[in-house]
């Protein structure tokens, strides 16, 4: 692999969040993401960038000792039609080359009434490319890809289990309603 060239890993991941209130109070309060999104995204670091738009900081990440610090930029679209997106803003080819890696990050949520409760039905397609080390070439390229797959579900395993977590948990609370209990990933 030509050294300039970036690996793409690809992934797509789909959960359920439960919300003890009806679907209208729930679009209340995610129409509302400066309301609640610095306070769940912690312990990232996050940053509004104009309007709908976030600089989020996810943590040190790494594998066979290469380890990097990614961040992205979110747009967390206004509902259209019952559906919230969330998707990465453009960043510059500069950037990329300067940071060695690009996120194509696109996920939809869904809310769907169920009884007294409305589940958050979400999806995420990502897509990572990422410039490795010259010593990772050396490795077999089975290996390198696999690993790679994994660590990125293991990334967004972790950092969408705790968000989900922290949304519903705020979300209960601004509402004075008790919060489900805490549950696994779907995947």
């Amino acid at each position: 692999m030509d050294k300039d060239q970036l690996r793409r890993y690809a992934s797509n991941f789909a959960d359920v969040m439960e919300m003890r209130a009806p679907a209208s109070e729930v679009a209340k309060y995610l129409d509302v993401h400066q309301g609640w999104f610095l306070r769940c995204a912690a312990p990232m670091q996050a940053e509004p960038i104009g309007v709908n738009g976030y600089h989020l900081i996810l943590g040190k990440f790494g594998n066979f000792g290469f380890e990097l610090e990614p961040s992205i930029d979110l747009e967390l679209m206004p509902q259209a039609e019952g559906i919230y997106r969330i998707e990465t803003l453009p960043v510059s080819p500069q950037r990329v080359a300067k940071d060695g890696y690009a996120v194509d990050f696109k996920a939809s949520l869904q809310l769907s009434p169920e009884g007294e409760s409305t589940l958050v039905k979400w999806e995420l397609d990502l897509e990572v490319s990422i410039r490795l080390p010259a010593f990772i070439g050396l490795l077999p390229d089975t290996l390198v890809q696999s690993s790679g797959d994994h660590l990125l579900r293991q990334i967004v395993r972790q950092v969408s289990r705790r968000l989900t977590w922290k949304v519903q948990e705020d979300f209960h609370s601004q509402a004075g309603l008790k919060c489900p209990p805490q549950q696994k990933a779907q995947f």
